[in-house]
């Protein structure tokens, strides 16, 4: 092994769910993946029926789906039949509250087993589920359940006390709220009405395209893009769970994400139930020791996190790793924001194994590229695309989207549309959904670029990248080069305006917690760049920041560090976590 390149095993490769990429790419096409799912009479879908009812029919019904760890340290397990008949309460409950196929209904709470149940139980019904994150004030619930036309709301009494009460009056479709805890006027609660509701229920057969999940995603804009899809997205949920994550029925599996963000639903709920695993939830919030603790005691064997906290796992040092038996542990997965290759490097010298960074957006609503079980790992490449996915580097002009196959030119990320996850509309927003296509691509928005092996290779979004004294720069590459440096923990790169050279490089940095932000340390981290990525590439100024602005999925708002930098807008920020500046 070397820092450029994690060679596998031969017995790693023979184990994997994918033996052969090139075999597959070959073979392997949506009518296939069409075939692992069992759809319902009629060629009708639900993504319901797929997650829990066609297991409960096979006689899996006894098999754990989900471990719910509470905060305080409870723990209540839920079987495939569990889950059956809890779902099915909800969806009888949504019935008999007047909800019917077609209406959206929203979950505003913490990743408690009454989320999941709703989520899956909102989708039996053929509802659309749409997630919000419980850390949402109120502006950011209104603005998504108006653009939405919220029918229904679950959340706690409290959170809808402080953040949703006082929004009634402006959100003329919400008719019914469920709250799952105490009581408020104008509220139903839901624990009598599941205890009535039948543990029986009828899963709505709905065509494929009928809408099922309901996504908003941030824009430059004061505006959230409300992001469709549609049942047949469980398709690809199925079958990229089982090559990019490489799931087996009955591995133990662990998403972090939470259901406010697309991966805590594709991949927090629809793709591991799909393929029969059993799903670790855990209700608290990122600490290093117990998230180990789960990793040990748990005897996970599939775990899928984020970048921001694979970097504070390194913040906290090997040591925090040292004496855990960990040795269930067969894959590892990243997703949010490419992944650093110090990152990559480092969980392959403490695991024994490296995590595999995948590429995917809301839009696409699965993974699209990735690093597989059975390929060897560049560090700092998000891998290759899926069997089924045709991905190129196109150069985007006034003319049209063009193609470049040369190896290492940098353009923009884009696939051949088709694929069954693929978002159908911004809603209510079509003329900004066409843009997204041109010349049969879908247009990412993010710059990238291939080598010579096929391996794609993250540049930065479109609107990040840095023009120099005529030098095209990735804040990627300059963010992963200060990472290098013991003292880094996060960097998030910006351009500034310049007279001469038209930007030049600007890094904030967050320092790991023994290091002390010094005139010395800065130097250092400037003489450390340089020599690096070379002065034409290198930050010319870094100003250290205690935490950087970031999503709650873990993703570096770079355009708000600029628009900070340069008093823009913000925009819309909706997403932001707590940041100290």
């Amino acid at each position: 092994m070397t820092k450029d390149h994690i060679t596998k095993p031969e017995e790693i490769r023979r184990q994997a769910n994918m033996t052969d990429y090139d075999a597959a790419r070959a073979e392997s096409t949506w009518d296939v993946a069409q075939g692992l799912i069992d759809g319902l009479p009629g060629d009708k879908l639900n993504i319901a029926h797929e997650a829990i009812d066609r297991h409960v029919a096979n006689g899996h019904g006894e098999q754990t789906a989900l471990r719910w760890i509470g905060k305080d340290g409870a723990r209540r397990d839920f079987t495939y039949a569990d889950l059956q008949q809890q779902t099915n309460r909800f969806a009888g409950v949504l019935r008999a509250q007047g909800l019917a196929s077609g209406d959206r209904v929203y979950a505003l709470m913490g990743r408690t087993p009454d989320l999941y149940i709703a989520a899956l139980g909102t989708l039996k019904a053929g509802c659309v589920f749409c997630p919000l994150f419980s850390a949402f004030g109120p502006e950011p619930i209104h603005a998504r359940m108006e653009i939405g036309g919220a029918n229904a709301l679950i959340t706690t009494a409290r959170l809808y006390k402080r953040k949703v009460a006082g929004l009634r009056d402006r959100l003329p479709e919400l008719r019914t709220v469920f709250l799952t805890d105490g009581e408020a006027d104008g509220c139903a609660t839901l624990p009598p009405l599941m205890q009535a509701a039948p543990d029986r229920f009828a899963t709505e057969a709905m065509d494929p395209e009928d809408m099922a999940l309901l996504h908003f995603t941030s824009g430059t804009t004061g505006k959230p893009k409300g992001v469709v899809h549609v049942h047949e997205a469980v398709v690809a949920h199925n079958m990229t769970g089982r090559i990019a994550l490489d799931l087996r029925p009955g591995d133990i599996y662990w998403c972090t994400a939470d259901p406010g963000w697309v991966t805590g639903t594709s991949y927090g709920i629809i793709a591991p139930l799909t393929n029969r695993v059993t799903m670790i939830v855990d209700e608290a919030e990122f600490d290093a020791g117990r998230w180990y603790d789960i990793l040990e005691r748990e005897a996970v064997t599939v775990w899928y996190t984020a970048p921001t906290a694979i970097r504070m796992l390194m913040k906290a040092g090997a040591e925090a790793v040292e004496g855990r038996d960990l040795s269930a542990l067969r894959f590892m997965a990243s997703v949010g924001e490419p992944l650093n290759p110090e990152a990559v490097v480092w969980s392959n010298e403490v695991f024994s194994r490296p995590f595999h960074d995948n590429w995917w957006q809301t839009e696409t609503g699965g993974i699209m590229i990735a690093n597989y079980a059975s390929m060897d790992v560049k560090p700092g490449s998000m891998g290759k695309p899926l069997p089924g996915i045709d991905a190129g580097i196109v150069e985007v002009t006034e003319a049209g989207a063009t193609e470049v196959t040369t190896p290492g030119t940098i353009g923009e990320l884009a696939l051949r549309p088709g694929w069954p996850s693929m978002m159908r509309g911004y809603l209510h927003e079509e003329a900004r959904y066409k843009k997204c296509f041109r010349d049969g691509w879908y247009l990412s928005g993010d710059l990238a670029m291939r080598d010579a092996e096929g391996y794609f290779w993250f540049v930065g979004r479109a609107d990040d990248l840095i023009k120099s004294a005529g030098h095209l720069i990735g804040p990627f590459e300059v963010e992963s080069a200060l990472i290098e440096h013991e003292a880094v923990a996060e960097a998030g790169v910006i351009g500034v305006p310049d007279e001469t050279a038209g930007e030049l490089v600007k890094a904030y940095v967050a320092l790991k917690p023994r290091f002390e932000p010094t005139e010395d340390l800065k130097l250092d981290l400037l003489g450390h760049a340089r020599k690096r990525l070379g002065p034409a590439v290198a930050p010319k100024d870094i100003v250290f920041r205690k935490n950087l602005p970031k999503t709650r999925s873990g993703k570096i708002m770079r355009r708000l560090l600029k628009a900070r930098e340069l008093g823009l807008p913000e925009g819309d920020i909706s997403t932001l976590e707590s940041d100290e500046q």
